[in-house]
């Protein structure tokens, strides 16, 4: 009798009922949701990086300069899309067509433009005017998905399009690979920097790197924006500059403002830091911090101060003349 009664199950304990209960409305109540929040992240990720704004059709009118200055250009992707974009001439030049254009890119800088993650290239227009004020031609196009061009984009086709971009100036429009610097602002930098490592793994670097306010990778700025989601392991497009920006062995210079909220200085100083000392040609890295100014708030001297001490230093290295700009 004794012994039947000994093995008798009387249940959970109340004790044991109140902790089940309050396990299953942490399940319910906090693990649920926030699985939901990173799925619906997740998900939609592609739409929360890229902020394109699609216009039927985008003329040089709309870049506010005088005419001849802007000209249309269209150059197709290795993927068969027809991308269009503008080919700003340096300032004070005019031309009524392309080919009288290819007679400015004959003898003077070629500046590629890769823009950030929103708008499109009519917002760019003040930016490049600063190039074009040091007699440098502006090559400002759309990634695919912006502006007037179709498709949509993603880490590997915005780089599709960027060697698209490459192949016009070198191959359309026979700018040598000397001539160009290669410009990136935010999430451009992810674009313009891995160009520039893949050309130079092909042999044929460009004149220079300048990035503007970008990252080490979107990995690190998302997470440094996002720390209670797994975005190391939820993101695609994930850009990491840091890698590429080894190999990079041209000229290379960052600007950067400490009050930039949307990508952290620490990360733009982590990228600076795996970049090379020197470029090939001997000329050291050089990173410009800015007190207080923020993502898209930097000085226009120092800017313009900035690019003129880097031409000059690659004339110096090629020996060639002092004059900074031509």
């Amino acid at each position: 009798m004794s012994e039947n009664a000994s093995s008798v199950d009387l249940g959970p304990t109340p004790k044991r009922l109140v902790w089940k209960r309050l396990r299953r409305g942490v399940v319910l109540y906090c693990l649920t949701p926030y699985l939901c929040i990173v799925v619906m992240l997740g998900s939609f990720q592609r739409s929360l990086i890229y902020h394109p704004t699609r216009e039927a059709e985008i003329r040089t009118e709309d870049a506010e300069m005088p005419p001849g200055c802007v000209h249309t250009v269209t150059f197709e992707t290795y993927d068969g899309l027809q991308l269009r974009g503008w080919h700003l001439l340096p300032d004070g030049r005019a031309a009524r067509t392309l080919d009288e254009c290819n007679e400015e890119l004959a003898s003077r800088w070629l500046v590629i433009y890769f823009h950030g993650n929103a708008g499109n290239r009519k917002y760019r227009i003040r930016d490049c005017r600063d190039f074009s004020r040091l007699d440098a031609n502006v090559f400002l196009f759309d990634y695919r998905g912006y502006g007037d061009n179709p498709g949509s984009p993603s880490e590997t086709n915005l780089s599709t399009d960027a060697r698209a971009i490459w192949k016009y100036a070198t191959q359309d429009r026979h700018v040598p690979p000397n001539r160009i610097l290669i410009y990136g602002e935010s999430l451009g930098g992810g674009v313009a920097t891995r160009l520039a490592m893949e050309m130079q793994q092909a042999g044929t670097p460009p004149a220079a790197l300048i990035l503007n306010s970008t990252f080490s990778s979107l990995t690190d700025a998302a997470a440094s924006h996002y720390p209670w989601i797994p975005v190391r392991w939820l993101l695609i497009d994930r850009y990491p500059s840091a890698d590429y920006i080894k190999s990079v062995n041209c000229p290379i210079v960052q600007i950067h403002g400490t009050a930039d909220s949307i990508v952290p200085i620490n990360l733009a100083r982590q990228l600076f830091e795996a970049a090379p000392t020197k470029s090939a040609n001997g000329i050291e890295k050089q990173f410009i911090e800015l007190t207080a100014a923020g993502h898209n708030d930097i000085p226009v001297a120092v800017f313009e101060n900035a690019l003129q001490r880097l031409l000059r230093n690659i004339r110096h290295a090629a020996g060639i003349d002092t004059n900074p700009t031509r």
